[in-house]
């Protein structure tokens, strides 16, 4: 596979989605966890969401329980907290293993195409995030410590490119 609109994903309410859907538009895709240090972050993305999806960004939040246990809930579970708490409206998938056999073929490929520190392959915590050109390459691996506010200005090359 050789963009990110040859995979597939399920939406939270467990609805299959292709991403070619999404073609001509830069993503910012990110695994995300409800009780988590970095949770704050749905605000950032939020934020993000808002200010540049009408000039072609998607930001898909894939759900992940695999660091430290801190996405234990169902998927309703966490659409309901994901919207309560940050007022998330930009969409998000069903929960994923981003790492091991069972990773998100999605998330294999994502880690293949942008390692992270030294060449790992492998999602280090939640909210790492990777930032996807028009053209479904991907563009940045971005860490769990980057703001999505830090974000904008790669976001909006990859909007003019």
């Amino acid at each position: 596979m050789s963009t990110v609109y040859d995979f597939e994903a399920l939406q939270i309410n467990g609805k299959a989605t292709a991403l070619q859907q999404f073609k001509g538009k830069a993503m910012l895709i990110v695994n995300t966890a409800s009780a988590c240090g970095f949770t704050p972050q749905f605000a950032g993305l939020e934020e993000l969401h808002q200010t540049f999806g009408k000039k072609g960004l998607v930001v898909l939040g894939f759900p992940c329980n695999q660091f430290g246990a801190q996405d234990t809930g169902s998927n309703g579970e966490i659409a309901e907290f994901c919207q309560l708490n940050y007022g998330v409206s930009f969409p998000m998938m069903a929960k994923v293993d981003v790492n091991g056999a069972k990773a998100h073929p999605l998330y294999q490929w994502l880690a293949a195409e942008a390692p992270g520190l030294l060449g790992s392959k492998s999602i280090k915590w939640n909210f790492t995030k990777f930032l996807v050109g028009k053209d479904g390459s991907v563009l940045k691996r971005y860490a769990p410590t980057d703001t999505p506010a830090s974000l904008a200005p790669d976001i909006e090359a990859a909007l003019m490119a």
